[in-house]
């Protein structure tokens, strides 16, 4: 016991100090790790090192996959979806296919099947590369297509992998492979659908950020657990729900809560990632003697895992070229649309004008509802602000380059890797073959893409960006102003506080009854400055109301949307921090806060 528990404390060390160190030495923390791990499994103590496959499967990828899908930027990820879509399931099922023909030719002895289920192990690319890229001035379409590229192949990837297994085992049909895929699928969506909107309606009603983050912990598994009892995919499910968190969280959650949830993420992640890496080099000793031992050696087995990561690039370039065509004859024809769309949103601006583009929409054939006008003017605010994204940032080769040369091996291939059942055909030689693929893709595209991407870079024009970027703060700083001054009360509190010597852009949460009138008593004190927090607390949830709904029409630029809403949280945390909160102002079930009740006290002062 006491062995076990120092080699777990030794793993975190290590975990993270290769965290640290991997980046000052040039080197990825991964390799590192892999490294250490072969290092390490010449002790004594870890020379025969197994781990159950369904631990990785069922432990370890579900909140990963969960993890990176609430971290998805919702926004990005709906623009870039039809991309992104493409990337994960068509490239990886093609490059399934060619590897499984590949390996089949390679390895006479391991049949089609057995090469599917290989090329499905090293098809899928991993997040580790969307790190080094931000690093660059490689365009945000490219960041945003390769996170939800990394978020969903996973799924499909093991979902192939599943019934290429089971392929093996029967006679091979295709509509009956299709069809178990398709089950797979939608009934996993359906699964984390329902995970997802149940996890956010328990969790909006507790308050303590530690007990939700805890709860958090469990919701990968309540989504993948009942999906893969079912036959669904299991890491399908857990993606949705995580998926569902993202999009919705803000709108359910507390701030604490959040950052709770992001702060203790990120560390499992981190762990979860470093223990997948550090048990694949405690390995790779007995996998190399294994082949040895069962095969003609070492050589042919890394040359076939050399040629699979070149036919790997390869595929992806030739799916990639043709992709970037499709996206710019969808961005000429939304550039076409687009005087029609301004003209319909200028019109949206009035209720006459917003039924009079919906008759035209819709020929007149029905009386639009209220709502139903309401889901239309956002449509059509969307759909212009996704024209005018698409118009700004526009693909080209060197963006083509930066998708391909991305498109890096990991984690999941080594964690796939590991679930071939034990009586799979030359086990050890298809484990090294991944294992192999994986560490030459770290290391040769790892340590190249930075400086490629550097070197291909378009100029770019830094001051022209920050004024683009001052430009966007400057219209929030207005519509926070604006959404700020809907909130009824703000002119009671302001005279309240004058009434009792506060100024007004003290902050709310601030102790102002030490330059309290000498006429007003504890009570009227106390009071007015409960109202003014209850003040400021209903602003802040109407402005990240306002700020989430520009955030699902796209109407300002992500990562500016992000600094505004943590500043937000920042403030409604720090006021929660400074002492009491008398009312906690509620959320209806579509995000937008509830007014706080009347204060005669501070009203009719």
């Amino acid at each position: 016991m006491t062995e076990t528990l120092l080699l777990l404390v030794a793993g975190l060390v290590v975990i993270a100090a290769s965290t640290v160190v991997g980046p000052r030495l040039g080197v990825a923390a991964p390799l590192l790790l892999v490294a250490v791990g072969v290092g390490a499994s010449f002790l004594p103590a870890l020379d025969s090192v197994e781990i159950d496959p369904e631990l990785i499967l069922a432990g370890v990828l579900p909140p990963l996959l969960y993890s990176s899908a609430v971290s998805m930027p919702a926004m990005n990820f709906r623009r870039e979806f039809g991309a992104i879509s493409g990337l994960s399931v068509l490239l990886v099922v093609a490059s399934s296919l060619l590897l499984g023909l590949f390996f089949s030719l390679a390895l006479p002895d391991l049949g089609f099947a057995w090469g599917v289920a290989l090329g499905a192990i090293v098809s899928p690319t991993d997040a580790v590369a969307t790190s080094i890229v931000k690093q660059t001035s490689v365009s945000r379409r490219v960041v945003a297509m390769l996170d939800g590229e990394s978020l969903l192949n996973d799924a499909t990837a093991l979902v192939l992998l599943r019934t290429a297994i089971v392929a093996t085992a029967a006679s091979f049909s295709f509509w009956g492979a299709v069809g178990s895929f398709a089950y797979s699928v939608v009934v996993a969506v359906v699964i984390g659908l329902v995970v997802g909107a149940v996890n956010l309606a328990v969790r909006r009603r507790l308050t303590d950020p530690t007990v939700n983050t805890v709860i958090s912990f469990a919701v990968p598994f309540l989504a993948s657990v009942p999906a893969g009892a079912v036959g669904a995919s299991g890491l399908v499910a857990a993606v949705v729900a995580g998926l569902v968190t993202g999009v919705r969280g803000p709108r359910e959650l507390s701030p604490q809560s959040r950052l709770s949830d992001g702060q203790n993420w990120r560390t499992v992640e981190l762990v979860l990632e470093g223990a997948v890496f550090l048990t694949m080099g405690l390995q790779i000793r007995s996998i190399v003697i294994a082949v040895e031992q069962d095969h003609a050696g070492l050589a042919p087995a890394l040359l076939i895992a050399v040629g699979a990561l070149v036919l790997t690039v390869l595929v992806r370039a030739a799916y990639v070229a043709p992709l970037l065509r499709v996206l710019a004859a969808r961005a000429r024809h939304a550039e076409s649309m687009r005087p029609r769309v301004r003209d319909m949103h200028e019109r949206i601006s009035t209720s006459e004008g917003t039924q009079e583009s919906f008759a035209e929409m819709n020929r007149g054939r029905r009386t639009p509802s209220p709502r139903a006008l309401d889901q239309f003017a956002r449509r059509v605010t969307q759909g212009l602000a996704d024209i005018e994204y698409f118009r700004a940032q526009p693909l080209g080769w060197r963006d083509g380059t930066a998708v391909v040369w991305a498109g890096m091996r990991g984690a999941v291939t080594v964690a796939a890797a590991q679930t071939l059942p034990d009586d799979t055909p030359q086990r050890p030689v298809l484990v090294l073959i991944a294992y192999a693929v994986a560490a030459l893709s770290l290391l040769v595209q790892g340590g190249t893409i930075g400086p490629l991407l550097r070197r291909i870079a378009a100029p770019v024009d830094e001051e022209a960006a920050h004024r683009q970027t001052e430009s966007e703060r400057r219209r929030l700083v207005v519509l926070l102003r604006d959404t700020a001054a809907t909130v009824p009360g703000g002119e009671a509190v302001r005279d309240a506080a004058r009434r009792i010597g506060e100024r007004p852009e003290q902050d709310a949460g601030q102790d102002a009854g030490q330059d309290a009138d000498a006429d007003l008593d504890d009570d009227a004190r106390r009071a007015r400055i409960d109202a003014a927090v209850r003040h400021t607390l209903a602003v802040l949830a109407a402005q990240r109301a306002a700020l989430l709904d520009a955030r699902d029409a796209g109407t300002f630029d992500a990562d500016v949307l992000a600094e505004s809403l943590a500043d937000l949280d920042a403030s409604e945390i720090a006021i929660r921090l400074r002492g009491r909160v008398p009312h906690e102002p509620t959320t209806s079930r579509r995000g937008r806060p509830e007014q706080p009740p009347h204060d005669p006290k501070v009203t009719d002062s």
